[in-house]
């Protein structure tokens, strides 16, 4: 069976793959007279890994901003869950279960890791303002479990050690983990990332696709994710979709796109006999 009919599967490590989560279809979208994409189809199938690669400026970041809500395709629709997503504000979105991470770190500086994490569960948050000043009741029941399922992620991210450290006085690396713990914390069935490895050393690379791996297996999260690393993208993905200018010029498993003409030629620099 081919990785792109939309049946169910188990992989070779046993990880199970479902049907297809969300689809984009014929998106294309436009910046005044620019393309940044260009009619796009590509789908997300439930407890898979996917990658969006491509050189720099193929709009990648674009297409997962269209997948996130930031940005509203002029062209072609984004089906979530089998039916066509209306046009929604970015808050709407997570509210469907879809959480992302930045290219640019996005943290409060100044506030306490887990503080930042707990930012994470607003989604889950229902009561008021005014029963959460006074802190009794359900209130109290609310704050109590949003800030269990907060520290259960920064113990499995390993981050204990600094959960009362502001944001600002970490490492680069820690605050990249920060990042994902606080996404994770919105129990999202969709995970967006975006160069979760940009700017790590090795150490940290192997770190965070560990921790990937790790989310997709225990919690099940669909991810998809945009990395510039090859041997990371290759390691990690179940499948990968390629972009270049604005267009698809790939999409299939690491071996396909690996062995795919039109990627060697515009990605991977790699001569063809």
């Amino acid at each position: 069976m081919s990785v792109n009919d939309n049946e169910p599967y188990v992989t070779a490590d046993g990880r199970k793959i479902g049907g297809v989560l969300m689809e984009m279809k014929n998106i294309t979208l436009r910046f005044g007279g620019v393309k940044a994409i260009t009619d796009i189809s590509f789908d997300i199938r439930e407890g898979e890994i996917r990658a969006i690669i491509g050189p720099n400026g193929a709009g990648k970041s674009s297409m997962l901003n269209v997948i996130s809500g930031f940005y509203i395709p002029q062209e072609g629709e984004v089906w979530y869950k089998g039916a066509p997503r209306p046009q929604m504000k970015p808050y709407e979105v997570a509210q469907q279960g879809i959480a992302r991470t930045f290219q640019n770190i996005a943290l409060f500086e100044g506030m306490t890791v887990l503080d930042n994490v707990m930012t994470g569960r607003l989604n889950h948050m229902k009561t008021g303002l005014l029963a959460q000043a006074i802190w009794k009741g359900k209130a109290q029941a609310e704050e109590v479990e949003n800030r269990e399922v907060a520290e259960k992620i920064i113990d499995f991210l390993e981050i204990q050690h600094i959960r009362k450290t502001p944001v600002a006085r970490l490492p680069y690396g820690l605050k990249k983990r920060v990042e994902l713990a606080r996404a994770l914390a919105a129990q999202p069935s969709l995970l967006l990332l975006d160069e979760p490895m940009a700017g790590m050393n090795v150490e940290e690379k192997e770190d965070m696709s560990r921790f990937i791996l790790d989310v997709n297996d225990e919690f099940g999260t669909t991810i998809a994710l945009i990395e510039h690393d090859m041997g990371v993208v290759m390691d990690l993905s179940d499948r990968v979709v390629v972009m270049d200018y604005g267009k698809k010029i790939g999409d299939g498993t690491p071996d396909e796109v690996r062995n795919n003409q039109n990627v060697i030629d515009a990605y991977l620099g790699v001569a063809h006999d």
